[in-house]
């Protein structure tokens, strides 16, 4: 069967077309499954680029989505036929968060869903949301479910509380969504007209280009009437987090999701204290998490804002596409 590996040290040339062995028996309690389509993360973006060190010949992306095609002996939460998409963090069934690296994550710690099928525990996937296509589905395993923690599990965000989201990547997007459909007000930022212009069309009641007024904090204020937002989808980092803090209302909440602008910086912590924000760095979430998640989409019939869709043969091409920051929602892989 087709999958694609990554030689290392990594880098977007070193993503490799391979032929490999399909799947072999099943074990008590595992799957086999079709993989159909994957979408493509930061995160993944920093593997194959080689910024992560992984495994030689590793089999990267996180996300995968597709049919259930042979169960093993004591599988009976999934069945042949079943539509699914698997878990950021198998080992995270749940509870409170337990893990801190990535030794488990596909695409990173273990090969992931840059092939055609695959035999894992019954427990590493869940069912995709009812209505939904393949590449539909594999934007919740990362950028869904992070979004829905950072708003819903941590957040507790509820009808009335005002969202802040940054940029047009697949979280903000989604968080966007999420927002809205539970009745929130969303103020979002981008550096592209065109771009703010499509998020008013998905909602958001007020839009900031962030080229143009390096103190969107400030406009933030101006806005809530000097109050600021109950929410941040923070996922800047160092760079914008001190905007952030202004923009975020006295008590309020920064999901700190993201570090596109750097891994380490200054935090202006006297602000933070004053404003007695509660700042929560956070990666995706558990199983359980994902499941309600995909409860949420069923009654909320939301669905997720697809920008591109590439082969599997043209994963390299994608990856350039997500570095040119063109993209609005997410660049998916369909097989």
């Amino acid at each position: 069967m087709q999958a694609i590996r990554l030689a290392r040290p990594g880098g977007l040339d070193r993503l490799q077309v391979v032929d490999i062995e399909g799947p072999g028996a099943l074990a008590s309690g595992d799957v086999l499954v079709r993989i159909h389509a994957s979408s493509l993360n930061f995160h993944d973006f920093a593997v194959v680029s080689g910024r992560i060190p992984t495994q030689d010949g590793r089999i990267p992306m996180s996300d995968g989505a597709g049919v259930v095609e042979a169960v093993g002996e004591g599988v009976k939460e999934l069945a042949v036929g079943d539509r699914v998409v698997s878990c950021f963090f198998p080992s995270w069934q749940d509870g409170p968060a337990a893990i801190a690296d990535f030794a488990t994550t596909p695409g990173d710690g273990v090969d992931g869903y840059a092939r055609e099928r695959v035999v894992r525990p019954a427990s590493w996937f869940t069912h995709a949301p009812k209505g939904y296509t393949h590449v539909e589905a594999a934007t919740l395993t990362t950028a869904g479910l992070t979004a829905w923690r950072a708003l819903v599990v941590d957040g507790a965000v509820k009808a009335g509380d005002s969202v802040l989201v940054l940029g047009t990547g697949g979280v903000s997007i989604l968080a966007l969504q999420l927002a809205k459909a539970m009745g929130a007000t969303v103020l979002a930022t981008s550096s592209s007209d065109e771009k703010l212009e499509r998020l008013r069309a998905l909602g958001a009641e007020h839009t900031i280009n962030y080229r143009k007024h390096k103190d969107w904090g400030e406009r933030v204020l101006h806005w809530t009437a000097g109050r600021g937002v109950d929410h941040v989808i923070e996922v800047g980092g160092p760079g914008t987090l001190p905007q952030s803090i202004i923009a975020c209302r006295i008590g309020g909440h920064i999901a700190m999701i993201g570090v596109l602008t750097g891994l380490t910086g200054p935090v202006p912590t006297a602000a933070l204290m004053a404003r007695q924000q509660r700042l929560q760095g956070l990666i995706v979430g558990s199983r359980r998490h994902q499941m309600d998640l995909v409860r949420a989409i069923d009654a909320m019939q939301l669905k997720p804002v697809i920008d591109r869709t590439f082969p599997l043969h043209e994963l390299a091409s994608a990856f350039r596409y997500e570095e040119t920051g063109a993209h609005f929602g997410k660049i998916c892989l369909e097989l």
